[in-house]
């Protein structure tokens, strides 16, 4: 009880962790984006002639797909964050996965249902992802029918097996075994590389990607220390002069391709050093006098819309091709004719948004609601011993508004 005390005391001694940390819905606005575009223009169409400005777009958009690193940093700090605050209450694990089911669920098994009626995914696909699967499709011959539920996959199975993890263990012991995933998973992707298994999969099995999450965890232990604010910030510098170093000195030796053994097993751990580093960066900045520069109002209304824009946005750019086809096929995309991807994006990606939106306030926010009443009903129930932790829990129903996943690459 001291010790969870002391440590809830030593998290605010920085002032980096807060109830509410607007500046992480700006991070969430950035990586959903770059998602975002990536599969608007350089994933479908990189394969296409376009003009300069078309060329221009597919170059810019291509990196894109780090947004799914980002997304695992994020996550991986936010959850670990959520869970060692509320350790100490009786109903741990009933409180964690009834929240987290509210707040994933519903959005989820409805894209699910979307996916079957609209004929856009196999059953046998969809089957798998009812249960988490997803990523794992190819090892049951079964082929990925919606890219981005591998990423939800990997995040479900983090959220399944984490808690335990962070209940049992004391912070020490939890750190080095966050530390050790860390150091141990390139290591493995290294190996199976090499050996030639499972390379398919080094992007999107759980066990190889698993250091995004882990490099997060690492984080949130970290600030939940008697760190202070200036170790923090040489800490940031270093994570970010690390990950560009690494980019930088690793690109002649193949880091920027995972057809390579560096790339294979570094490539994204330079990406989630980097992260992590940004992250410190932007809850560095978002508690100084510079605040305003990561509390954009468009990225945070993107953060805000960013599971809903996950979900739907692949599912909006098929009905767009579909139903094009059918009707007015002069309107699909097609060389040196990228206003065309443009307008694709447009309406398409436009409907996306609308929908996202319009997910998140009128279908999201009741389960969000039920979630924050059971959350304060659950809290009423602990014994009067377990009060001075009331405030900090409380707090939790506002930060898990934070944690929600859309990282995806992959159709």
């Amino acid at each position: 009880m001291r010790q969870q005390l002391a440590s809830m005391e030593n998290s605010t001694a920085h002032g980096l962790i807060r109830p509410v940390m607007p500046e992480l819905d700006t991070l969430r606005g950035i990586a959903v984006l770059g998602v975002f575009f990536l599969h608007a223009f350089s994933w479908q169409y990189g394969g296409l002639h376009f003009g300069a400005l078309g060329r221009f777009f597919l170059s810019a958009t291509q990196p894109g797909w780090i947004g799914v690193n980002l997304f695992f940093v994020l996550s991986g700090f936010l959850i670990t964050g959520i869970l060692l605050d509320s350790k100490g209450n009786p109903y741990f694990y009933r409180r964690f996965y009834t929240r987290r089911a509210l707040r994933i669920l519903p959005a989820y098994y409805s894209l699910l249902l979307l996916l079957l009626l609209l004929h856009s995914s196999s059953f046998g696909f969809v089957g798998l992802s009812f249960v988490y699967l997803a990523n794992l499709a190819d090892l049951f011959g079964v082929a990925c029918g919606y890219g981005p539920l591998w990423s939800l996959a990997v995040e479900e199975h983090y959220y399944i097996f984490w808690p335990a993890v962070v209940h049992r263990l004391s912070t020490t012991r939890l750190a080095a075994v966050s530390a050790g995933i860390v150091v141990f998973v390139p290591i493995l992707r290294a190996v199976c590389f090499t050996l030639g298994w499972g390379k398919d999969g080094l992007a999107w099995y759980t066990w190889f990607v698993a250091d995004g999450l882990a490099a997060g965890s690492l984080l949130a232990i970290v600030l939940r220390t008697a760190i202070t604010r200036k170790r923090v910030q040489h800490l940031c510098a270093l994570l970010l002069s690390l990950g560009l170093l690494l980019g930088v000195l690793g690109r002649p030796f193949g880091i920027t391709t995972r057809e390579r053994l560096l790339g294979a097993a570094l490539q994204q751990t330079t990406i989630n050093i980097f992260f992590a580093g940004v992250l410190l960066l932007f809850l560095l900045t978002g508690t100084s006098s510079k605040k305003n520069y990561v509390y954009n109002s468009v990225l945070r209304f993107f953060g805000y819309i960013s599971y809903g824009l996950y979900l739907n946005h692949i599912l909006a750019f098929r009905m767009y091709d579909r139903i094009c086809l059918r009707y007015w096929p002069w309107l699909v995309p097609s060389n040196n004719h990228f206003e065309l991807v443009v307008l694709k994006f447009a309406l398409g990606g436009g409907f996306a948004v609308a929908a996202a939106y319009l997910s998140r306030k009128y279908f999201e926010e009741p389960f969000l609601r039920i979630k924050d009443r059971m959350a304060r009903n659950a809290d009423a129930e602990l014994p009067p011993w377990t009060t001075p932790h009331l405030s900090s829990l409380q707090n939790l129903v506002v930060a898990e508004r934070l944690t929600s996943f859309v990282p995806t690459s992959r159709d």
